[in-house]
């Protein structure tokens, strides 16, 4: 019985601690925020939208211990493709890094080492809003904690490839959920 009672005390403890730390890892921005809609900024420019297309602000703070890598992710799972759709898949990021500038994808302001993937739009790096009209979608933007340094990805990955990639080292997510509708 004691050794029961030390057991459910162990993984008390543990779940707590890991629920602490869960919520220490944040992700924050400048550009969008929890629950409000998109900025022109943030649209994409085709399909309908006559967006900036760039990809916002984001900073993270309350880094995970283990943490080798981050990725960033933006996705849309209110797209009607049965799938979602992928908005923005950046891997490789160094841990050493904890923000991005408004605009840095697609540029030169992204950190060394990051690959950008092409997004469902068929373009490298961040693809903004642009949902049927009279849809409001959500935009999850997700900060990644990876327990490796680099993520070994075929030339040219799926979305789907690297979201199975992400997942299989992530360590803990942040995120923010934005919306948008037209």
């Amino acid at each position: 019985m004691r050794k029961t009672a030390s057991l459910i005390v162990s993984v008390l403890a543990a779940l707590v601690g890991s629920a602490a730390s869960a919520q220490d890892f944040k992700l924050s921005s400048t550009s969008i925020a929890e629950g409000v809609q998109l900025g022109a900024l943030f649209l994409f420019k085709g399909f309908g939208c006559d967006g900036g297309n760039l990809s916002p602000q984001l900073s993270w703070s309350g880094v995970p211990e283990g943490t080798k890598s981050f990725a960033i992710t933006a996705y849309d799972p209110d797209a009607p493709t049965g799938s979602g759709w992928w908005h923005w898949n950046a891997v490789n990021i160094p841990a050493s890094v904890n923000a991005l500038e408004l605009g840095a994808s697609g540029s030169n302001k992204m950190p060394a080492g990051t690959v950008e993937i092409a997004n469902d739009y068929g373009v490298t790096g961040f693809g903004g809003a642009c949902p049927p009209p009279g849809e409001v979608h959500r935009y999850v933007f997700t900060v990644h904690a990876l327990a490796t340094e680099r993520l070994e990805l075929p030339k040219n990955p799926s979305n789907a490839l690297a979201g199975f990639m992400i997942g299989a080292n992530t360590i803990q997510t942040a995120r923010i959920v934005a919306v948008y509708n037209r």
